[in-house]
């Protein structure tokens, strides 16, 4: 049977089942957490905390990957961004290998083999402490904005579908989170990842079986997206300011995804406390399948929803307030009659954001020890431990206060990747800078980050204040031609007088943000770099034949794996005696 009439609009709200279903998931969550605190009550160290003792395997550290950044946005922005612009986000299957193969082969075997428990570490090391301090800030807010967002979009959803208060639901989302975050630590991030990767998948097969039956299989599905336009697949415009197409979403998104995948901490921290560099690897292929599984389960129930009001559009209706909240109003529509499964999706909603913000949090908490704390401070590693978990909690609160902001930025899935683009892509720039190019310097590092902060700034907020018009963003057309019902337009377009940069600069589609970002961060630091000469620090060791290897700046990880392995590498301390070189630690600089 094909829905193509709609009597009345939907009114239906949770039952018992529902809060019975999204109530477990909640406790389950928080399970986890008691767990661990009890398993690991004898963990004494920060890096027991933070790390998971680097003993983690490919398994659950792979769907801890996929969960981590497959939030609530996933969950909600995704199908309305395939209903309202078409399914050309599927392009981003493509930006997941390029991503992964990069960070797999770049950016995984330095952070490894350097046994860093923040990323940032690798700053100081290869530059100086000025720039691994502005990398660390940046980080910070970067995460607290976008952990803001995650925590604000679950919070719309239960407010959707439920008539709970918005921020009611907010603060219940930072409480549960920052409770297990505090308790159990990268473990029970970890492991919670796991069960709540599995709710979200739950969640969207519940409402694409369903809309599947109800349509009459796949084939009327599909069959209407092609009608409606929705399989817009093969848009190959090279244009920057087109919003979506094959080039701006597969190496626009390439940039975004490696700069969350190759140097976001939330994510290299769990690839590196695998217990080898062999089952960090696979983590990062594994997770490669569960990205997919992700991405076509959002972009076919964004297919869903067109088919099922593609004669009545809910949002032009005014039976919404924002896209966002397109696909809670389809689980009511059309699973309202079945007790429990509105609060398996909302429950999958709830779970995209607990990952992300646990993940975010736990992060948070390991910067600011390895960072700001630790290289200013000489305290034991059992009070480094708590300071931990205090600053987990702290964390916590501060990203509930953050969601007020995600209130005021519109768009869920656009403001996400806008702030990825802006703070991520100079971030990406800076470390590439130091990776791939042995004659980058201090000085054109910062001058690099600044530089391509304040262009991927500049762009960033002119397309907030003047965003894109209608013809570059180019929205698919929407009906309310079937409604039985009298509708209110709630859409107006309205023209202003716009600056000069609007219709090009400020129109460049998001997901350039980024490339912008990190492109100026190199151009600009190669450039410093060169007209200031090289880096002054060489880096001595003293094996145990006595051979003295030096590099002049350039970190060739490669040939200083190679020396670690085969000798035992020493160097002299303050009193001028030999001493062992932190063993497993591989490559870290030592400036003589």
């Amino acid at each position: 049977m094909e829905l193509t009439n709609w009597d009345s609009p939907v009114t239906s709200s949770f039952a018992v089942a529902d809060y019975v279903v999204f109530a477990l998931m909640l406790v389950v969550s928080a399970a986890v957490g008691v767990y661990y605190a009890w398993a690991d009550r004898g963990q004494r160290s920060s890096g027991d905390f933070l790390m998971g003792g680097r003993r983690l395997t490919a398994l659950p550290v792979s769907l801890s990957l996929t969960a981590s950044f497959m939030s609530a946005i996933t969950v909600l922005s995704n199908p309305a961004e395939v209903y309202r612009y078409g399914a050309s986000i599927g392009f981003y299957g493509l930006s997941y290998i390029i991503t992964i193969v990069v960070t797999s082969e770049i950016f995984l075997p330095v952070f490894y083999r350097l046994a860093v428990t923040s990323t940032y570490e690798y700053l100081e090391l290869r530059f100086n402490r000025a720039t691994r301090l502005l990398g660390t800030v940046l980080f910070i807010v970067q995460t607290i904005l976008y952990t803001g967002i995650v925590i604000y979009a679950p919070a719309l959803a239960l407010n959707q579908v439920t008539g709970m208060d918005l921020w009611g639901a907010v603060i219940s989302t930072g409480v549960v989170c920052t409770f297990y975050c505090t308790m159990g630590g990268l473990k029970a991030v970890v492991w919670t990842d796991v069960i709540q990767l599995g709710v979200m998948l739950a969640g969207f097969l519940s409402v694409i079986v369903r809309s599947v039956v109800l349509q009459g299989g796949v084939f009327p599905i599909i069959s209407d997206s092609e009608q409606g336009g929705r399989l817009n697949f093969w848009d190959f415009d090279t244009n920057p300011l087109r919003r979506h197409t094959f080039w701006t979403v597969t190496i626009g998104g390439a940039f975004v995804w490696v700069s969350i995948y190759g140097i976001n901490q939330a994510q290299v921290q769990r690839y590196i406390s695998c217990k080898s560099i062999g089952h960090a690897r696979a983590s990062l292929y594994i997770n490669l399948l569960g990205l997919w599984s992700i991405l076509l389960c959002s972009v076919f129930a964004g297919m869903c929803l067109y088919s099922v009001y593609k004669n009545c559009d809910p949002w032009t209706a005014g039976l919404v307030s924002a896209p966002d909240q397109l696909m809670p109003y389809l689980v009511m529509d059309i699973l309202g009659n079945y007790p429990g499964l509105p609060g398996l999706f909302v429950a999958a909603a709830y779970s995209g954001s607990l990952s992300t913000v646990s993940s975010s949090i736990n992060a948070l908490a390991a910067v600011t020890v390895e960072d700001l704390i630790k290289p200013y401070t000489n305290m034991s590693e059992k009070h480094l431990s708590w300071i931990s978990k205090g600053l987990s909690f702290a964390y916590g609160a501060l990203c509930i206060g953050m969601a007020g902001l995600a209130s005021l930025m519109g768009g869920i899935l656009q403001a996400a990747v806008s702030i990825f683009g802006v703070i991520g892509g100079p971030l990406l720039g800076l470390f590439t800078l130091g990776i791939l190019c042995p004659f980058a310097n201090s000085k054109g590092a910062l001058s690099g980050l600044l530089s391509g902060l304040v262009v991927s700034l500049w762009v960033g907020i002119g397309a907030q204040i003047y965003p894109p018009p209608p013809e570059m963003t180019l929205p698919l057309p929407l009906t309310t031609d079937g409604c039985n019902f009298t509708t209110a337009n709630s859409i107006n377009w309205t023209s202003t007088a716009l600056p000069v940069l609007a219709d090009n600069w400020y129109s460049l589609s998001y997901l350039y943000f980024s490339p912008i970002g990190t492109i100026i961060a190199i151009s600009v630091g190669l450039i410093v770099s060169l007209f200031t000469g090289e880096n002054a620090n060489e880096v001595s060791w003293i094996t145990e034949k006595n051979v003295c290897v030096t590099f002049n700046n350039a970190l060739d990880f490669n040939l200083c794996w190679e020396l670690y392995t085969a000798t035992r590498p020493y160097r002299l301390n303050s009193a001028g005696q030999l001493e062992p070189f932190f063993e497993g630690f591989a490559c870290s600089l030592i400036s003589v």
